[in-house]
């Protein structure tokens, strides 16, 4: 398997540490607000890595973070009147809703800041005692020019990342080089506070992952993941702090992804093209929006719009209405053994396996991975018509399920209670037996009080298939 290693700009074969296992850390979101279809994407990539990781057999500690103390959630508190900890907690539980929504699975830990300020101050005095800090007037800072790599990750020079670094690098009189960052920040009126030996206050948003990975996952991970607009300044600062303190490499892989466009433009608030993951989940499930994520190769930019949302809602109807025939058929086709000749159907299998597993392995390439279920859905949709043996079909259902999970899409959950289901059965007997005795208006009203039920069914060989949609 290799990965595309943002650090060394190339494909690498991916090695973990220790045999067997992998320690993840996905920065997560800051509490303030709905997730938007941005923080989507490294929620549903990283979460398709970790799912590909288990499948290859590895034990995966997977960390996500969520950032509860910031200036964007004491602003918020402010105008509704509340607490940044009230604001915090509602808004992970949306995020959590979100996520439950697009199947992603929960973290192995979710850790939070406000619960990390001992083990961030404990490193902070670290840097401080190894000389990569210094404090002024209660402010602590990291000093770049002491570590040696600084710009490692993004691989520009000194000019460069102070224009890189836009808003995030404040004009400062107190810092001592124009690329050092605040480990720790004095505390103002209103606002929470922690006490530091160096003042009471809290914490810059860098330090927070170094100390939140290290806790959870130890001084060296092997996979640091996000979004390509954390790679400067927020990961180049974390391998700084994180070398700095503990003298070991920080992570080995780092993994990044592309930017959402939405209509070809860069989503932002002022163009009203701004869209949070539940605003898209009113017009479109949230199985969509997964599915849609991973169509495109996650380092590359995707484009998001109303024809391509519906697009990946037609496709991955495809793949489920699939799954759904197999199982009707399974239920219902007679006990036909094996025929010879779908010995080599069995065989084909394997290739769509093997097709599946050789773009998971290139990189995580989704989009390749999808096109060989597709081609596996058009095999078993041939093979249903051809009346295929029961041994096989078997085979064909597990097959598609398989691959199916490990990217989370195309679950089929069952959405009717028994007494529906008692419901719509006989309905449809009532109909089969209309259809028997040629009262054909009869036949049709049926099906049309289970169309306006939003029930769908199918004549087919083995009786009638029915499903909701």
């Amino acid at each position: 398997m290799r990965v595309y290693n943002t650090l060394t700009r190339q494909k690498e074969e991916f090695v973990p540490q220790q045999e067997g296992k992998v320690k993840m850390y996905v920065c997560g979101p800051t509490v303030y607000d709905y997730i938007h279809i941005g923080n989507a994407r490294p929620y549903v990539v990283f979460d398709t890595v970790r799912r590909y990781l288990e499948y290859k057999g590895y034990d995966v500690t997977y960390v996500q973070n969520f950032t509860d103390v910031d200036d964007k959630i004491i602003n918020r508190a402010n105008k509704e009147h509340s607490t940044m900890e009230e604001i915090s907690n509602r808004y992970i539980e949306e995020a959590f809703h979100d996520a439950d929504g697009l199947n992603v699975k929960r973290a192995t830990v979710h850790p939070r800041v406000t619960q990390e300020m001992d083990h961030i101050i404990e490193m902070i005095q670290t840097l401080l005692d190894k000389g990569a800090a210094y404090e002024d007037n209660g402010t602590v800072y990291y000093n770049t020019k002491q570590f040696s790599e600084y710009g490692k990750l993004s691989k520009k020079n000194l000019d460069e990342l102070i224009a890189g670094a836009s808003e995030r690098v404040s004009v400062d009189d107190a810092k001592k080089n124009p690329t050092d960052f605040v480990l720790w920040k004095p505390h103002k009126p209103g606002e929470p506070k922690w006490e530091a030996p160096w003042g009471a206050g809290r914490p810059g948003w860098h330090i927070e992952c170094s100390v939140m990975a290290k806790r959870y996952l130890g001084d060296t991970i092997d996979i640091h993941a996000g979004g390509e607009d954390l790679i400067f300044p927020h990961h180049e600062n974390e391998i700084a702090q994180s070398e700095a303190a503990n003298g070991k490499q920080f992570a080995k892989y780092w993994l990044h992804n592309g930017f959402i466009t939405v209509d070809n433009e860069k989503m932002s608030k002022s163009l009203g093209n701004f869209f949070t993951v539940r605003d898209i989940a009113a017009q479109f499930p949230y199985e969509v929006i997964r599915f849609f994520i991973l169509n495109g190769h996650y380092r590359s930019p995707i484009n998001f719009s109303r024809d391509l949302m519906q697009a990946c809602q037609n496709g991955l109807e495809r793949i489920k209405n699939c799954k759904k025939d197999l199982a009707h058929y399974i239920a219902n086709c007679s006990e036909i053994p094996l025929k010879e000749k779908e010995k080599e159907s069995i065989e084909e299998l394997e290739k769509f396996k093997v097709q599946f597993e050789t773009a998971m392995d290139d990189d995580f390439n989704t989009a390749d991975a999808i096109s060989a279920i597709y081609e596996l859905v058009r095999f078993a949709n041939k093979a249903i018509k051809d009346n295929m043996s029961k041994e096989l079909a078997v085979k064909m259902e597990d097959m598609l399920n398989h691959l199916c999970d490990v990217l989370g899409i195309a679950e089929i959950k069952e959405e009717q209670s028994q007494e529906d289901i008692t419901e719509i059965e006989a309905l449809i007997a009532k109909r089969t037996q209309a259809k028997k005795n040629k009262d054909f208006a009869t036949a049709d009203a049926i099906r049309d009080q289970l169309a306006a039920m939003g029930i769908t069914i199918k004549d087919t060989r083995q009786g009638v298939q029915w499903f909701r949609g």
